[in-house]
């Protein structure tokens, strides 16, 4: 039997080793902790972990407005913000997390005045991983990068391309990220900034809103010369134009999901056909399904389907500021093409293809593959 006192020593010799082991697990996970500044922004604009590296995400709402955080894989920020934007009436009860592959880890919907936290082990792949808020009109300017890699090595801060371009500073300090034992290093942050909008915006740029006249996949584009267009991806269709401001977002951005963004403006333009496009014979129904945009200098166009056939549409500023210029891609058309108008829908048009006929644009499959259309504001004209 072992002498008492051999038995206390290898007892506090056990209960040492314990507490080291436990105190290097500890010490082992990465502490990030990412908060909400004014403008639609996390104050933490990226991060870089080891691969393998566990990590404690404490994510903090001080914004009077509602956010959520989702990482997902290299390359995939714009389809999850999209495949967000798809959840349409869903959105609320989903936290705006779509049911995707290409989603890593998510914290749900964070109401102002919230902590919510989650802990993951960092991919054993290095790459960039973007993380991004989806609440409606976020998705497009609130995101940053988590960097995985060995050697902890990131762009030059002005020079990354995966942080929102306002942010794209050269004196950003470094004092967001912390490891358990409180060294500071290895975040990008920016304190004590007021802007006097929610943000600085530069048209053109986008907005996902809830707004009368559209359902709720709209897309709001704010344009240079004063213009602004909703494209409802519900319904794959541009559905007004307004000039003279943008919108007031103030009661949707607080999280409330059952108020609409206001129009601040003069609405010149309204879409009052059953579909602006139909491709075959005109009587046909047209069966539309939304497939994303890309976007080409900053402009969204558009990607729907119409009865299975690939539809491209563009919509730019006219030049004189009174109206805007609509470019079609069609590449795969083998039949007529019809753009329906309607006189009382509040502009004129001119086509760089085919022949009108009482209100009604007939163009060839060959001509189809590209073409315009310009409405132009009719004089004084509004609705």
């Amino acid at each position: 039997m072992m002498p008492l006192k051999k038995l206390i020593v290898f007892f506090l010799f056990f209960l040492s080793v314990k507490q080291l082991l436990a105190g290097q697990t500890a010490d082992s996970v990465k502490t990030v902790k990412i908060e909400v500044q004014v403008g639609l922004q996390f104050d933490v604009v990226r991060f870089h972990v080891k691969p393998g590296e566990k990590v404690k995400l404490i994510f903090s709402n001080s914004d009077d407005m509602s956010h959520n955080l989702l990482i997902t894989k290299p390359g995939s920020r714009l389809k999850i913000v999209n495949e967000a934007l798809e959840l349409g009436e869903k959105g609320p009860s989903m936290d705006y997390t779509p049911n995707s592959t290409s989603l890593l880890w998510a914290i749900p919907v964070v109401n102002p005045n919230q902590i919510k936290t989650i802990s993951f082990t960092a991919p054993q792949e290095a790459g960039v991983y973007p993380y991004v808020c989806t609440l409606p009109g976020h998705g497009f300017i609130m995101f940053g990068a988590m960097y995985v890699s060995a050697d902890g090595k990131m762009p030059e801060l002005n020079n990354d391309p995966n942080i929102p371009p306002n942010r794209r500073l050269d004196t950003i300090p470094a004092v967001s990220v912390q490891h358990n034992e409180h060294k500071e290093s290895g975040g990008d942050k920016i304190k004590n900034v007021k802007p006097l909008h929610p943000y600085v915006p530069v048209s053109p740029y986008l907005y996902r809103v809830f707004i009368e006249g559209a359902s709720p996949a709209a897309i709001a584009v704010s344009l240079p010369g004063d213009l602004s267009y909703c494209w409802d991806a519900g319904t794959c269709r541009l559905r007004f134009a307004w000039s003279g401001g943008f919108l007031d977002n103030s009661e949707l951005w607080k999280g409330k999901g059952d108020v609409l963004a206001k129009v601040v403006g003069t609405i010149f333009f309204r879409d009052k056909t059953e579909f602006p496009l139909t491709i075959g014979d005109p009587q046909t129904k047209q069966n539309v399904d939304f497939k994303g945009y890309s976007l080409i200098n900053r402009y969204p166009e558009f990607h729907y389907t119409l009865n299975g056939v690939d539809v491209y549409e563009l919509i730019m500023p006219k030049a004189d500021g009174i109206g805007l210029i609509r470019t079609f891609r069609i590449p795969n058309a083998n039949k007529t093409v019809w753009f329906n108008s309607d006189p009382a829908n509040g502009t004129s048009y001119v086509s760089s293809a085919g022949k009108w006929t009482s209100g009604k644009l007939k163009i060839s499959s060959a001509k189809a593959k590209k073409f315009s259309i310009t409405m132009s504001r009719k004089e004084g004209g509004s609705l």
